[in-house]
């Protein structure tokens, strides 16, 4: 029997340098597949959400300190994870095989018999250089560019690194992991005859919302780190180009460049306002505060499900009861067509999108995006007089939509898809990250994400911290109030991007 069809396959795959939208198409789509991920401490873990709920993560940060992993457990772990047949991801800050471990980890696979496969990655040379508006090749200044490793292995006797060739090099040098050896390697450039004023461009957590570029001289080098404005992990960039142009700095001109934003809605939720915040870079922190229970499987619905076509309108009150009422409509083998001849309201335009994801297309959508507004404006836009109306929405919805559309003599019925339960989530890494001055916003989508979040911190906490309170319209607005918390901000559109639109207003 051959011994190869018991084992599993190890990928050795590319995370990129940070931005989770730099992953590409293969290291994704190898993430989903995976049983059992390996992932370094560089690896973004936003990336894990591509992993299935099941898939066995396992973390190897090789860090000095507590936690830390060594090269040889990491290598045994590939073995130990392949060799039962698993699929096996190994993600890796970057690209595999560029100053990591990625050659090593190949060899030691190959040796053992097991199936592999290299998946490169965005490295951080390139990625942060340009998103720092510094290009490493251009025709007027330099040519060529090559990557050295500021950190060589420790068994070597003496280096493998050329430095007086390196000063005579006519291009960009890019060195990783240097920055506790610039003393030396500024001597070993200097004395090889490279001009002492050199631009240098040092960029740490390229990418990242948190990114930060200083740039100074060869000669300046060691005082600039000296004086606590290097700090690793920073890729080091000498050269002409290192000067950089600032026209090209497209990064941090970006409307949300470094703010910090919590977002405190359920996981789903806050998975999608983080995607447009990182977008927009911004800083996404991401604390649940709620979780979404169906209610699709109740007698309330199915009812309301059985009796569709006596409804004259059917209205959808959020993005999420539009994806578990089509979801339930699956589960039962129906599809669009048991809407008949009722005319469909939505609450605002992404409700609109998510049902046109159906094949729905949506009569009436109001222009302020609250339940007051949608009551007011379907009856101003059609005569509700008799009509029988199917309210579609959350078990915590206030009554004030169907009591309007009752005063304009609808007869309403309302069937509950879903409710929201408080989501425990521990709060202590929030709380000191609002003490410690290191967020800037704290968003609110909703009175309950606003309710369980002061359940968990208390709203002296906020009010007594240089945070600020954002929130999506006027009834979240109200809660907060009520709950005793200063709102800095209200959207004057109930949407996310118009929530994102006020925060950069107040930049």
């Amino acid at each position: 029997m051959d011994k190869q069809k018991d084992k599993g396959k190890v990928y050795l795959v590319g995370a990129g340098p940070g931005d989770p939208g730099l992953i590409t198409v293969r290291a994704a789509e190898l993430i989903n597949l995976a049983d059992c991920i390996i992932y370094d401490k560089l690896v973004n873990p936003i990336l894990l959400k591509y992993a299935r709920p099941y898939t066995e993560i396992i973390h190897t940060p090789k860090r000095i300190g507590h936690g830390s992993c060594k090269q040889q457990q990491i290598n045994e772990l590939l073995i130990e994870k392949a060799s039962k047949g698993k699929n096996v991801v190994r993600l890796k800050g970057g690209d595999p095989c560029i100053f990591g471990r990625g050659s090593e980890e190949a060899s030691l696979l190959a040796d053992a018999g097991i199936d592999f496969e290299i998946v490169p990655g965005v490295t951080a040379a390139v990625a942060g250089a340009e998103y720092s508006g510094i290009m490493l090749t251009d025709r007027r200044y330099s040519s060529q560019v090559v990557m050295v490793t500021g950190h060589e292995a420790e068994c070597k006797e003496e280096s493998g690194i050329d430095w007086k060739w390196l000063a005579k090099f006519n291009g960009t040098i890019v060195l990783y992991m240097a920055v506790g050896n610039l003393d030396s390697i500024t001597q070993e450039l200097l004395e090889g005859g490279l001009s002492p004023e050199t631009p240098v461009a040092a960029v740490r957590n390229a990418t990242l919302p948190a990114q930060k570029t200083v740039k100074t001289t060869l000669n300046r080098l060691v005082k600039t780190r000296d004086s606590g404005q290097i700090e690793p992990p920073s890729i080091i960039i000498i050269g002409p180009g290192a000067a950089g142009d600032p026209s090209l700095e497209w990064f941090t001109a970006k409307p949300l460049f470094g703010q910090n934003i919590c977002i405190t809605r359920d996981e789903c939720g806050n998975d999608l306002l983080a995607e447009k915040i990182i977008s927009r870079g911004g800083n996404p922190i991401p604390f649940a505060t709620i979780k979404i229970k169906p209610l699709t499987d109740s007698n309330d619905f199915l009812n309301a499900l059985a009796d569709l076509k006596r409804f004259d309108w059917v209205v959808f009150t959020s993005v999420n009861g539009a994806a578990l009422f089509f979801s339930a409509l699956d589960k039962l083998a129906k599809d669009a067509r048991i809407f008949a001849s009722a005319s469909i309201a939505a609450i605002g335009p992404r409700t609109a999108d998510k049902l046109a994801e159906y094949s729905i297309k949506v009569d009436f959508v109001p222009t302020k995006y609250t339940s007051r507004e949608l009551a007011l404006q379907l009856i101003n836009h059609t005569n509700l007089k008799k009509k029988n109306v199917l309210l579609l929405r959350s078990k915590q919805a206030s009554d004030e939509l169907p009591e309007l559309l009752k005063k304009a003599d609808a007869k309403v019925t309302e069937s509950h898809l879903y409710t929201i339960e408080p989501q425990e989530s521990n709060p202590a890494p929030i709380i000191e990250q609002i003490k410690s001055s290191q967020i800037d916003w704290i968003t609110f989508a909703s009175p309950s994400s606003a309710e369980n979040f002061f359940h968990k911190i208390s709203p002296d906490i906020i009010n007594t911290a240089s945070v600020k309170i954002a929130s999506i319209g006027p009834v979240t607005t109200r809660r907060l109030k009520e709950l005793g918390v200063n709102v800095d901000l209200e959207s004057k559109i109930q949407t996310f991007d118009g929530l994102l639109d006020a925060i950069e207003e107040q930049k």
